[in-house]
């Protein structure tokens, strides 16, 4: 009786097993890292409560080019969250993986190298989007309209701390 038992017991944790893994492979799809940071790809994003079109939009974004960090994939839907916050399910064909960043903070000086004593390029106002081209330690290189410049990664959202970041 009590061999059953046993035997029982580890028949479920094999299936338990074999069901978180089946389940792990369904979580991240796109066999990309998560989180990562991706830009909105249309004017207009529905972000839903849950991973379908059966669920309620909870609120839109409206900014092509808009940074956000994807937290959780299921199926072709992402979980994503934006630099306030607000987190809601989107179909992937609506995300990009281009790079952009938000400035935050007060207004920040574009400069025309990765160091603080070299000539700025241009104020950049706080909300600001900006492309991101690549990160090098503590700085990285923008470009908004026509200008270009390197801004401390301090001074932005939409980069790890820690991220190697290159086109």
């Amino acid at each position: 009786m009590m061999e059953n038992r046993v035997l029982t017991a580890l028949v479920l944790v094999v299936l338990i097993g074999l069901a978180g893994s089946a389940y792990a492979e369904e979580d991240a799809p796109s066999q990309l890292p998560v989180p990562r940071f991706v830009t909105l790809n249309a004017d207009e994003v529905n972000l839903r409560t849950g991973p379908g079109l059966r669920y309620p939009v909870r609120l839109v974004l409206k900014k092509d080019g808009l940074p956000v960090q994807i937290i959780k994939e299921f199926d072709v839907w992402r979980q994503i969250e934006d630099k306030d916050g607000d987190e809601g399910w989107v179909h992937k064909s609506l995300l990009s993986g281009k790079r952009a960043v938000i400035v935050s903070g007060p207004v920040q000086t574009l400069l025309r190298k990765p160091d603080e004593g070299t000539k700025p390029v241009v104020k950049l106002e706080p909300g600001v989007i900006a492309g991101l081209d690549r990160c090098e330690k503590e700085w990285c290189y923008l470009s908004v309209a026509s200008y270009k410049g390197w801004l401390k990664r301090e001074n932005i959202w939409g980069v790890y701390p820690d991220e190697k970041f290159s086109k």
